[in-house]
């Protein structure tokens, strides 16, 4: 089954018309988008894109041999041109099935917004799922990529190609994920792609953290040939300065992916007013489904999951609040490390220059050593958070001086464990390595 894609943009489009954003402004080339429509095996159109014959015409394809056109969402962008020819656009009633004289099965998928997402399974079996912008799956998604009590008489596991909003909802590729509908070898393709990502290459750095990728508007797909899927790296640090983005940065990479572990090393403040705001913020950001877990034993979490670990063992960080069950999978999302390190400083007496000198210098150390190893052990996928503090004043006392140290070294020997490092600056996120 072969589907080209006559746009691959929002349904204003990229750009927007009338828009002088920065976005729109370099949205050129292979990176201007019109309206998001489908052409499957030259017989079944699913949405109008502006123009589509013309646009049609330049991805090398004829719409002479379309025998049905399907609508998934109302169309609030140009005005729909409905070529002569064409049969009159229409929409499938969520659960029903068509089925197509060419040989195309089409289910009617509900979504969470007012439209429609389609399934459609080719002669050989090979499957698609399509949703319209701004939309995921309006119930349970079922292990055969079915919303549940949806019926129909379709294949079963994870979809072929998936065609969806990733940047709007990444929440329902995560679903997906966590349905089994989506699994590793599944084609991720973003559409409706709109201004809110700068084009080039940040789009592609943001889509390929969510495992997917974009493709030019013209582009011929074919569904159920195998084709390398981004490399998610399984531990990634995330640097940055106060109120750089490194935080948002770091959700974003796991935004997608369902049963995340948010691992707050920070705590309470009583009193803190200042505080209790910014928690509060970051809570209100993470998706729904997120758990949060608030503690510093991170030692423990890390090394769920590793046969032959014990989450509970005597001794350990786990004997704080929050520690983790045994053998738990989920990704971590660890915020952050600067806090992590306050707590075990302040632990281990490390702002005395006595205990310090007398002991207090080489408990840290070992605490560190320890948490290294667990992330270089670690069978996780992990996301952690931490200050750059080395480039700005000198601190003034030599307990502010010592934290500035600290956070550096360990920062370095986190980062050396990890796949993939950045540098958020700004709100722009800077690959070091990765």
């Amino acid at each position: 089954m072969d589907v080209t894609l006559l746009g691959t943009g929002a349904p204003q489009g990229l750009p927007r018309p009338g828009c002088t954003c920065a976005a729109c402004a370099t949205a050129v080339g292979d990176e201007a988008r019109a309206a998001t429509a489908l052409l499957v095996d030259d017989a079944l159109m699913i949405d109008l894109t502006p123009g589509p014959a013309f646009a049609a015409a330049r991805a090398g394809q004829s719409l002479t041999g379309v025998r049905q056109v399907l609508l998934s969402h109302p169309h609030d962008g140009p005005v729909m041109e409905v070529p002569a020819g064409l049969p009159q656009p229409g929409r499938v009633a969520d659960g029903r099935e068509l089925a197509l004289l060419d040989g195309h099965r089409v289910r009617a998928v509900a979504v969470d917004i007012p439209g429609t997402g389609y399934e459609i399974s080719g002669a050989a079996g090979e499957r698609l799922l399509y949703l319209p912008p701004g939309a995921a799956p309006a119930g349970p998604v079922n292990g055969n990529g079915r919303t549940a009590g949806g019926g129909g008489t379709g294949g079963t596991g994870p979809y072929d190609l998936v065609l969806l909003d990733v940047l709007e909802r990444p929440d329902a590729l995560a679903k997906l994920r966590a349905s089994g509908a989506v699994d590793a070898a599944t084609d991720v393709v973003a559409v409706h792609i709109g201004h809110d990502v700068p084009p080039g290459p940040e789009l592609h750095r943001r889509l390929a953290a969510a495992g997917a990728r974009a493709v030019p508007d013209g582009s011929t797909l074919v569904v159920g040939e195998f084709h390398a899927v981004p490399d998610l790296p399984r531990r990634t640090l995330v640097l940055g300065g106060a109120r750089s983005g490194k935080s948002v940065e770091a959700e974003r990479r796991l935004a997608a992916f369902p049963d995340v572990v948010y691992v707050a090393t920070g705590g309470t403040r009583d009193g803190d007013q200042d505080w209790a705001q910014r928690v509060s913020l970051h809570r209100e950001r993470r998706p729904g489904s997120w758990r949060t877990v608030e503690t510093c034993g991170l030692v423990p979490l890390l090394e769920a999951g590793r046969p032959g670990a014990d989450a509970e063992a005597p001794g350990t960080e786990a004997e704080g609040p929050g520690a983790d069950r045994a053998g738990e999978t989920s990704p971590l999302l660890i915020d952050c490390l600067a806090l992590w390190l306050t707590h075990v400083m302040d632990e281990v007496g490390a702002w005395d220059d006595a205990t310090w000198e007398a002991g207090g210098r080489q408990a840290l150390r070992e605490r560190t050593d320890a948490l290294v190893a667990a992330v270089r052990q670690t069978h996780r996928t992990v996301v952690a958070v931490s200050n750059e503090v080395g480039s700005g004043v000198v601190p003034a006392t030599a307990a502010g001086r010592r934290f500035r140290d600290e956070l550096g070294r360990l920062n370095a020997a986190f980062g050396a464990e990890c796949e993939q490092l950045l540098l958020v600056v700004a709100g722009q996120a800077l690959v070091l390595r990765g």
